[in-house]
C-alpha cells in the first residue's frame, strides 16, 4: 500500500511500489489527464507535480512518492497561477493536438510560480524537455508572457 496526497487529497493505493507513477495514476487512480509519451522521460508528456516541482511520471516509482504531494493537471486549476494559464492557454488557442498539453502547462505553472517575470531564456529552461510534435512553441512562449502580465497586474 503506497500513501500519499493526490492532488489534495489523502490517497492509498494497492499497487507494487515499482510501478512508475504514470501508470499509477491512470490505471489505479483513474486520472489520465498524464499522458505517455515516450516512457523515457524526454518528452514531458507525463509531467506532473512532486511536493510542488516538475516531475515526469513515466519515470518516477509511485513507490517513490509515498508520502508526498502529488499533482496532476486534473488537480493543479486550483491555484491563481494554473489557473491563469489554464485559461490563457484556452484564449490563445495554444493547443494544436493538444496530447502533449497537460505536461506543457504543468511545466508553465511551475515556471510562474518560481518566476513570475520570466525571460525567454527562463521560459527555455523551463519547458526544455516538453515536446510539442505540433510545435507550438511560440505560441507556448507568448502565453507563459501573457499569463505572467495578467498574474503580475
Amino acid at each position: 500500500m503506497i500513501k500519499f496526497t493526490l492532488n489534495g487529497a489523502e490517497q492509498t493505493l494497492d499497487v507494487d511500489p515499482d510501478m512508475p507513477l504514470l501508470w499509477a495514476l491512470r490505471d489505479h487512480a483513474g486520472l489520465t489527464g498524464t499522458k505517455f509519451g515516450c516512457g523515457l522521460a524526454q518528452c514531458g508528456a507525463c509531467t506532473v507535480h512532486v511536493d510542488g516541482y516538475p516531475t515526469r511520471s513515466c519515470q518516477t516509482f509511485v513507490g517513490d512518492v509515498e508520502g508526498a504531494s502529488v499533482t496532476t493537471i486534473e488537480g493543479v486549476g486550483d491555484d491563481k497561477v494554473a489557473a491563469t494559464v489554464q485559461t490563457v492557454w484556452a484564449e490563445m488557442d495554444v493547443p494544436q493536438c493538444g496530447y502533449c498539453q497537460s505536461g506543457q502547462i504543468m511545466s508553465a505553472v511551475s515556471l510562474l510560480s518560481e518566476t513570475p517575470k520570466p525571460t525567454d531564456e527562463d521560459i527555455d529552461g523551463a519547458m526544455w524537455g516538453n515536446l510539442c510534435r505540433c510545435a507550438t512553441y511560440q505560441r507556448i512562449r507568448a502565453a507563459i508572457h501573457e499569463a505572467a502580465r495578467r498574474l503580475e497586474a
